[in-house]
């Protein structure tokens, strides 16, 4: 995707444009924080794996919503990091532990959050909700299919919410872009989708021991690297198609209202073989959808020009979502001629929406009335949706707020990227 800056201004004014006067408008510029429930008080919460992902959550809770008692991880620098991010936030320590069950004996938590290594997710969340204990486990639901399965079926045994970590479901980007493009049939009837995630360098992380006798093995970790770096290895990882492709097509099955049937994909281990990596580090998938639908995506880690987004490409209109941030919105015209865009003059005042402060623009009291400023002016809709996202899991514990992913979505967009990493491998199509 290469677009002029007066293309770029030229889409968010047509997209604008297409929810003025609709409650997604509102929705967009409203704040996305939720209020704490309305009873019960906050949900204690353990949580389990506290790498970088892990700790990225734990800085977004909310303590109206959640009160963080303890902690489990194998590495004992993460739980040290750890107590670094609740101090920063003026929370009070929590325990640390190990070895998560002996934190689920000794601890009197409800809920546990989780973000360890995809290996042992499923093993992980089944273990805490046969325990009594809500769950709410980082993208992807679990290694293979049947894993996924295992953690669906015990939510529904033991009666506990289980959310998985699907941020754009909560995104207020997103949650507008669907009400007030995708439902209101704007796009008109879309046939293909293209979502790309591209890099430019390794995946490979750097860092020392905790200690210089630290023994991981117990854990099935032969060294500290294979536990720094387990997203290289297949054993414990689904590489890109999992902590990439999953997000964008747990979207696309979102928008489309419906889950791919069948997947091509190629792929290789082209440019960082070192250190016995085996995950792939270019990745690329054809989903077919019902009714002739294709989604088509790539992740590479040789160049990063086109970063990421997603692409819908209907009979009446083009959306692009940029980095989970911006919307385009470009009218397709007539015929054979190429998707139109309006390139308007820049003039000192016109709609502009802006739903956080999270980049420099355009200022309001209250983000929802932001409606000054430069019409081509980039609307900045911060990504809050990890703390929305631990809200809304709390709240759905303490009074029944309906997830906005919820397992079953989970289960189809992990169902699809496995069964691509598969189709790779085994050089076919796969029905899915």
């Amino acid at each position: 995707m290469n677009l002029t800056p007066e293309q770029m201004a030229a889409g968010r004014r047509n997209f604008l444009k297409a929810l003025a006067g609709t409650p997604a408008l509102a929705a967009l510029g409203a704040a996305t924080a939720l209020k704490g429930p309305v009873r019960g008080g906050p949900v204690r919460v353990g949580f389990v794996g506290l790498g970088s992902q892990g700790r990225a959550l734990l800085t977004h809770v909310d303590p109206a919503f959640a009160n963080v008692v303890a902690f489990a991880d194998i590495n004992p620098a993460s739980l040290t990091r750890a107590d670094e991010v609740l101090k920063k936030n003026g929370q009070p320590q929590a325990k640390h532990y190990a070895d998560y069950k002996e934190m689920l004996q000794k601890e009197d938590i409800e809920a546990v959050i989780m973000a360890p290594p995809l290996w042992v997710h499923a093993d992980i969340a089944v273990g805490c909700l046969d325990a009594g204990k809500h769950v709410l486990c980082e993208k992807m639901m679990a290694w293979d299919i049947p894993s996924c399965e295992r953690m669906r079926q015990a939510a529904l045994k033991n009666n506990k919410v289980l959310e998985i970590g699907y941020q754009r479901n909560y995104n207020p980007l997103y949650q507008s872009t669907y009400d007030g493009i995708i439902k209101a049939g704007t796009l008109g009837d879309v046939f293909h989708v293209r979502i790309l995630w591209h890099r430019n360098g390794t995946w490979r992380r750097k860092g020392e021991p905790p200690s210089p006798d630290y023994d991981p093995s117990p854990w099935g970790y032969p060294t500290f690297d294979y536990l720094l770096n387990w997203r290289l290895w297949w054993k414990y990882s689904q590489g890109l198609m999992a902590e990439l492709a999953s997000h964008q097509i747990n979207a696309v099955n979102w928008f489309l209202g419906s889950h791919p049937e069948a997947v091509m994909g190629s792929g290789g281990l082209y440019r960082f073989p070192e250190g016995g990596r085996e995950v792939y580090d270019h990745t690329y998938a054809t989903f077919e959808y019902p009714d002739g639908r294709t989604a088509m995506f790539s992740s590479i880690e040789s160049n990063a020009f086109d970063d990421y987004y997603e692409m819908y490409m209907g009979t009446k209109g083009t959306l692009i979502i940029v980095r989970e941030i911006d919307a385009l919105l470009f009218e397709e015209g007539a015929g054979n001629t190429p998707t139109a865009v309006e390139v308007a003059r820049r003039t000192p005042s016109g709609p502009a929406v802006e739903s956080s402060e999270t980049m420099a623009g355009n200022r309001s009291s209250s983000p929802a009335a932001a409606i000054t400023g430069d019409p081509g002016a980039r609307p900045t809709v911060r990504p809050l949706s990890t703390r929305t996202e631990i809200q809304r899991f709390c709240s759905a514990i303490r009074v029944g707020t309906p997830l906005a992913c919820g397992p079953d979505n989970a289960f189809e967009s992990a169902r699809a990227c496995i069964t691509a990493n598969e189709s790779m491998k085994q050089k076919k199509r796969l029905t899915i």
